[in-house]
């Protein structure tokens, strides 16, 4: 197994939107409102596609070379690189329990809000840290 991978995918823009596709991948697509989620998207796909293909023990498919991509009008080439240690590791996704301390009129109000302490703490980090959400979510 790589840490690293890299694989060419093809950005297809209609309009502000775009999805996209990974030629030597079938099957692994993703699609977005812009660019940049588009490109966060299109490693989160990647790594989740070849995590899978690792973890059945299939021969994951060498990347064709950008350059040998051919893409059509609205069409663009990208190369998606992924970290695959990352990937793995929120694949398996144990928990960890942590404790926190909050104000009681906080821990009130939330409670009222009927908001989930864990999840919203989560969600929080995952923004602060740039990162998408666990596999599956």
């Amino acid at each position: 197994m790589q840490d690293w991978y890299c694989y060419p995918a093809v950005f297809h823009w209609e309009g502000e939107d775009v999805s996209v596709s990974f030629p030597d991948l079938p099957g692994c697509l993703t699609c977005a409102h812009d660019r940049d989620t588009a490109l966060a998207r299109a490693r989160e796909a990647l790594g989740l596609y070849l995590a899978d293909g690792e973890q059945m023990g299939e021969a994951l498919p060498a990347p064709s070379p950008a350059s040998a991509l051919a893409p059509g009008p609205g069409e663009e080439a990208v190369e998606v690189q992924v970290y695959m240690p990352d990937i793995r590791s929120r694949m398996a996704y144990p928990l960890v329990e942590r404790e926190i301390t909050l104000p009681a009129w906080l821990a009130a109000a939330a409670q009222r809000a009927g908001l989930d302490l864990s999840q919203v703490l989560q969600q929080e980090l995952q923004a602060r840290l740039g990162l998408g959400a666990k596999p599956g979510a």
